[in-house]
Parts: C-alpha cells; structure tokens; sequence
C-alpha cells in the first residue's frame, strides 16, 4: 500500500466527490468522513472539494485495506508511513507484519468455521438417526 506523488504536470487531473464516489463505489459521506479522519487533503475551492491523484490514490489504498479487513487506523498507519521516516521500506516492513497478523487471525477464523461445521454434521446425523428411531 503505497502512495506516490504526482510525476508531471501531465498527472494533475482532478476529480470531484460524485466521480470518486462513483468509481469507488462509496458515499460522499464515506469520503468526508475520511477527510473527517485526515486520510485524504481534497484542495478546497470554496465549498467545493477538489480531489487530486495523491487523494484518488489513498482512496484506493483504503478500499484495498478495508477489503482486506484492516482498520482505519492501521490503513492510516500503513500509508502515512509512505510520506515520513522511514519511507516506503518501513512502510513495506509495516505492512508484511500486518498482513501476518491478519492471515493469522483469518485462519484461526476459518478453523473456528471448520470446526463449527464439524459439530453441526455431528449434531445432524444424530437427531436424523434419533428421528428414524422415533419413525420406526
């Protein structure tokens, strides 16, 4: 989850709320409440918010994080270490521990499932045998 600056003026295209929202398919109310929380700048043209690459970017770093079930917090975390010390290899670094952890809990979690699933064929052999007990 990197961010990186604009290269050229050839990158300065802007977009508004309504197209980010719409390419992201969130709310305007979800990209404010991340400009609430700092995660994205928009410039400010009066009431207009305008939406440079470095926001569309970060945007697409939080949805990426968010499906991959980090919190805000550690989405900020991952991306700010980008722009301050120690950059991007602390970033990646960062990042590698994070998504340990993440693919540690998400296999205990899929253990969790399997062993439910186990208990609930056990408990469904046992009352179809109890009811063909009873039928017979």
């Amino acid at each position: 989850m990197t961010t990186r600056a604009p290269a050229s003026a050839a990158t300065a295209r802007t977009w508004s709320i309504a197209e980010l929202a719409d390419e992201f398919e969130v709310t305007h109310r979800t990209i404010r409440h991340y400009e609430d929380l700092g995660l994205i700048t928009p410039e400010r043209r009066g009431t207009v918010r305008v939406f440079h690459r470095r926001d569309r970017t970060r945007l697409a770093l939080i949805q990426r994080g968010k499906r991959l079930g980090f919190p805000l917090e550690e989405i900020r975390t991952i991306i700010d270490m980008y722009d301050e010390q120690p950059g991007e290899a602390g970033q990646l670094r960062y990042l590698l521990d994070q998504i340990t952890d993440r693919r540690t809990d998400l296999e205990r979690r899929r253990q969790d499932i399997e062993d439910s699933l186990q208990e609930l064929a056990t408990l469904e052999r046992r009352c179809r045998a109890d009811l063909e007990a009873l039928s017979s």
